[in-house]
């Protein structure tokens, strides 16, 4: 593996609607200049820029403040909206809340809708950029670890329906992603940990030698060591930009590979309540799930969970639902066939068959499913 520089990038090719993941350390502060050359790419016009930042206020006084600055001192004009944090607020009282604020800015198909802060920013603002007036230019300047090697690439962008994560949305690709790591330093361990999930998974489904790298350096990704998290997110990024080229809509199933682990993980999180488990967490524990079905399926041997297990630990990332969180495996089934990946109410899973390698199983029987989570759910 080549080390990761400061400023690299990662370009991600979907004809026109291509776009480049900025990569920077230390550099927040210059990404008016990363936009402004997105835009004249684009043929925007260079005259009277404006921007609307969608940021949650945990981070309202520090990034997008100078993400405000940046932009403010290269001349354009800019707002910024505050949300509560919280996947809580991905709903569609908070969206119209901001089209309220577009209307009242007379917001036109020039106005750039700019993403600061983790997923559930970048989902929220990414929903509204898709719908007010028929699409508006986007871009996402993702705070959390998870934002930035996961939700931030792709153009997955939506909110939620009580019965169900992220059942309202669309492909609305952002006309560039600014990733800059060193925010990374003071996030808070929780959302750091549940980031270092997402980056796992990659290993498990796409990078056998990536999975090798995060065992290997352990030690520097609990320190939150720069180059190992310029690493991790650059060959995160990459990994996914890779499959995004191949399936941008989820059309041929090639993308499904980046559900691994994520069938469990949405019925958990909706059925803990949002909030009570961190997407990233309910991530980790729904990967050991899935690697459990594909073992007593015949689909793997019991060391490459182990192996997972082991490794997800070694980061402090949880593995078992919480005590006060057992949840009754009919209710977690029948919430899975309300998942966007079930079809005709028919369960799918991404399930390994080594690691680096995952496939779409359609056929697995209930009854097995329903062993796991039994299994799984009663282990102390």
């Amino acid at each position: 593996m080549c080390n990761v520089s400061d400023d690299q990038s990662v370009q991600v090719s979907l004809g026109q609607r291509s776009y480049q993941i900025v990569i920077a350390s230390q550099q927040l502060d210059q990404i008016a200049e990363a936009m402004n050359s997105w835009l004249v790419r684009r043929g925007y016009p260079r005259q009277g820029r404006a921007a609307v930042i969608i940021t949650d206020r945990n981070v309202l006084e520090s990034h997008a403040a100078i993400v405000s600055l940046s932009l403010r001192s290269a001349g354009w004009r800019c707002h910024t909206v505050g949300m509560d944090p919280g996947e809580q607020t991905k709903t569609l009282a908070a969206a119209s809340h901001i089209y309220d604020v577009l209307v009242d800015l007379k917001a036109d198909r020039q106005t750039v809708i700019v993403a600061v802060g983790g997923g559930v920013m970048g989902d929220l603002a990414g929903f509204v950029a898709s719908t007010y007036n028929r699409g508006l230019p986007f871009v996402q300047v993702p705070t959390s670890l998870l934002a930035q090697v996961d939700s931030s690439v792709g153009g997955k962008v939506g909110i939620n329906h009580p019965k169900g994560k992220n059942l309202i949305g669309a492909f609305h690709q952002p006309i560039g992603v600014y990733l800059d790591t060193s925010v990374l330093k003071t996030l808070p361990d929780r959302e750091y940990r549940g980031g270092l999930a997402e980056v796992v998974k990659y290993g498990v489904i796409l990078d056998p030698v990536f999975f090798e790298y995060l065992e290997q350096h352990v030690a520097d990704l609990n320190a939150r060591e720069g180059n190992a998290l310029r690493h991790i997110v650059a060959r995160s990024c990459r990994l996914k930009a890779d499959i995004v080229e191949k399936d941008e809509f989820e059309l041929t199933g090639v993308r499904a590979v980046l559900n691994y682990g994520h069938t469990f993980a949405h019925a958990f999180e909706a059925l803990c309540g949002y909030g009570e488990l961190s997407h990233g967490e309910a991530v980790s524990i729904g990967m050991l799930y899935a690697s459990r079905l594909a073992e007593r399926l015949g689909r793997i041997d019991a060391e490459l969970t182990a192996r997972q297990k082991r490794l997800l630990e070694a980061l402090h990332i949880p593995t078992t639902l919480p005590a006060s969180s057992r949840l009754n495996p009919d209710e977690v089934i029948d919430r899975m066939r309300l998942d966007k990946k079930a079809v005709g109410g028919q369960l799918r899973f991404v399930l390994p068959t080594r690691l680096g390698h995952v496939e779409t199983v359609t056929d697995a029987p209930e009854s097995e499913v329903r062993a796991v989570l039994e299994e799984l759910s009663s282990a102390p």
